[in-house]
């Protein structure tokens, strides 16, 4: 007769077996790459299908950006690997350096950079270019992350003027220098909401409310056209020819999908009508080649993103990797929302790219990182939950995301 221990283990054996027979997926790594490689050849396609015009027009070839998307996909998988096999504990001891690096690559834009459009966002580097701004998004939440985790595992209450959020604002007000509204909201946003879902005591909540409201109040009123933007949100055909111009062609493009589409390459707003067409409005072109049956499959692609990472959040093996999990879902998901919103005329025009749909060098290869930073916390997670069972230990559920610690009251 086996022992009590063999039985533990025979049981166990047969609850990881069973769990892997009722999954579409092995495990919620498996889904969230797989997920991303879908998500990478639609927007490979809308890259080349909505900007082989003004690549013909312009460069003489309509694969100029074909050819770059593609060298950015490979550079992205050359970071998702590195952060896929790298233990993301480690990251912690190279924050300050990648912090440093990032503040003066933020620095030097505005002293060398060149000017596009009259703004200064990126740093030559020879056949490419580097915008470090999309680095200060991850490297903003690297930074609160480890902040948080700390608070709560040693069940401190949370700050709001801290040194983290001092230098997360440093990086937020050199990218609204430059100036880039959209990219400067996501790098102070996501981490205050992260304070937000963490739990921040009510006062502190009202205060972090009352501040935010009061910069983004001075943000707007800083530079007359964003005023003008917002204005012309909530009725984009007041100003049709100017300030609403591409707010109605984006409407005009997502409209003329109707149910399946205009088909592949066959929309006619990338030809000069809508500006922007294979960057921030690339989901305008989608949806017009592709209609709406094209568009909910995309919702559901980013839908699913976020579910498979709270599962990951919430079966990594340590509150660091709970907090930077759910902080890099926050940051992909919410670019994506915010682009949706944007796109669809129920936001300001902020110049948010939807991640692996919309063409940008920089935006793609640091969204691919961060993929792969969540997937090795998903895979230490996942190990340490097979030990836990092999152990004959009951694992938690993993439809519930709870921190490991909880904060004391306020008495």
């Amino acid at each position: 007769m086996p022992s009590n221990n063999k039985k533990s283990r025979l049981k166990s054996n047969e609850h990881l077996a069973n769990q892997e027979k009722k999954k579409f997926w092995n495990n919620d790594m498996e889904a969230i790459i797989g997920i991303m490689f879908v998500l990478l050849i639609l927007g490979t396609i809308n890259v080349f299908s909505s900007s082989f015009i003004i690549a013909e027009a312009d460069f003489d070839t309509p694969y100029f950006f074909l050819k770059r998307h593609i060298i950015n996909i490979i550079i992205g998988f050359v970071a998702f690997g590195f952060c896929f096999r790298f233990d993301y504990h480690v990251w912690r001891k190279y924050i300050p350096l990648v912090l440093a690096f990032t503040v003066i690559c933020l620095i030097l834009v505005l002293i060398i950079g060149p000017s596009v459009n009259g703004a200064k966002r990126w740093l030559p580097l020879g056949v490419t270019q580097f915008q470090p701004a999309e680095m200060a998004k991850l490297v903003s939440i690297m930074l609160i992350s480890a902040y948080l985790a700390v608070q709560i595992q040693k069940q401190r209450m949370l700050d709001i003027i801290t040194p983290q959020m001092g230098i997360i604002f440093l990086m937020f007000a050199l990218t609204e220098q430059e100036p880039d509204m959209g990219t400067a909201c996501i790098i102070l946003g996501v981490p205050i909401f992260m304070l937000i879902v963490v739990g921040l005591e009510k006062r502190k909540l009202y205060t972090m409310i009352g501040i935010v409201v009061a910069g983004a109040i001075g943000m707007i009123l800083r530079q007359p056209y964003r005023i003008e933007r917002l204005k012309v949100t909530f009725d984009p055909w007041s100003d049709a020819q100017n300030m609403g111009y591409q707010t109605v062609q984006s409407l005009s493009a997502i409209g003329s999908g109707e149910l399946t589409g205009m088909g592949l390459g066959v929309g006619v707003s990338k030809y000069d009508y809508l500006p922007e067409a294979h960057t921030d409005f690339a989901f305008a072109i989608f949806c017009q080649e592709n209609g709406f049956l094209g568009a909910i499959f995309v919702f559901l692609l980013f839908a699913a993103l976020a579910i498979y990472s709270a599962r990951v959040a919430n079966k990594a093996k340590d509150t660091y990797g709970q907090v930077l999990s759910m902080g890099i879902m926050l940051l992909i998901v919410g670019q994506a929302i915010a682009n949706l919103l944007m796109v669809g005329g129920m936001f300001p025009v902020v110049g948010v790219p939807l991640p692996f749909i919309s063409y940008g060098g920089t935006s793609l290869i640091v969204t691919m990182a961060a993929v792969g930073i969540l997937v090795n916390i998903g895979r230490q997670g996942e190990a340490e939950i097979k030990k836990k069972i092999l152990a004959g230990e009951q694992p938690p559920p993993p439809s519930e995301f709870s921190l490991e610690s909880h904060y004391p009251s306020k008495n």
